[in-house]
């Protein structure tokens, strides 16, 4: 029943803000220009980040969890509406912002990165870890804060089509469970209509906020093993990006393609 409740509240705060958002007379501004040359609207990210973050508080297990939760879900979007509204799309990838960097470029999207990050680190911290030595507290800290930030990274390296970074959240999301998970989920679901018809697109915002949270959600219900697990995976899926188009392997794998396709506005 509380998992419901959760759902339930994350859904209908996203769904409260995306009308919010949409009726700001400024709204016009978040308007962009997709793959397929359709209008659509930023407004999805910060809709999904406020309705995820308020739907996984409500299902957080504890103050230390549900706190790790607003740090995650508000900054992580916040640095991820900051990219998608002033970022410069022409630098791409971990490679691509340090080389920037190198050459005295801060751009948005290590701004992005290094917020993630930190976030990442802050909402583990709060989650704690129940060993008790020092060193042990500190190595699950730094792996949670990992799988945090990693998971923010990850499913924000599927948002390139509508709908294909929400169906990843929700697709995480079913395994890991609990309250946190269930809230960011009922967000999810509540705005994939208008993400898979091309209304609305959650960009950076959207699905770094979620995959923070639900990082979050699995770091609060795992202990050592399964968190450094979940970082090799996020650590080799991320450095896989980095040489293997995503997009090409879905189109390529019959079954992948159909999901990725289904309930999709046809082009």
């Amino acid at each position: 029943m509380a998992v419901l409740r959760s759902f339930g509240v994350g859904a209908s705060a996203a769904r409260a803000a995306l009308g919010w958002i949409r009726r700001d007379q400024r709204a016009g501004a978040l308007e962009r220009t997709n793959f397929h040359g359709r209008t659509v609207s930023l407004a999805g990210g910060p809709a999904l980040a406020l309705g995820a973050t308020v739907g996984a508080v409500a299902g957080a297990p504890s103050v230390r969890v549900a706190a790790a939760s607003v740090v995650a879900g508000v900054t992580s979007g916040s640095v991820g509406f900051y990219d998608d509204v002033s970022g410069d799309r022409a630098v791409k990838g971990f490679a691509g912002h340090l080389g920037a960097l190198r050459e005295g470029q801060v751009t948005s999207g290590l701004v992005k990165i290094a917020g993630v990050g930190a976030a990442g680190l802050v909402a583990s911290a709060m989650i704690g870890s129940k060993r008790t030595s020092l060193l042990g507290r500190t190595a699950d800290v730094l792996l949670g804060a990992g799988v945090i930030a990693g998971m923010a990274n990850f499913v924000n390296l599927l948002d390139l089509r509508p709908g294909r970074a929400i169906k990843a959240g929700l697709a995480i999301g079913v395994p890991v469970g609990g309250g946190v998970a269930a809230g960011t989920m009922g967000a999810a679901a509540a705005l994939l209509p208008e993400d898979l018809g091309e209304e609305i697109m959650v960009g950076d915002a959207g699905a770094n906020a979620m995959g923070a949270l639900l990082g979050v959600a699995l770091t609060a219900r795992s202990g050592t093993a399964t968190r450094l697990l979940a970082l090799g995976a996020l650590a080799g899926l991320t450095a896989a990006s980095e040489r293997v188009s995503y997009t090409k392997v879905i189109q390529d794998t019959p079954w992948l393609r159909r999901l990725d396709e289904l309930g999709r506005r046809p082009a």
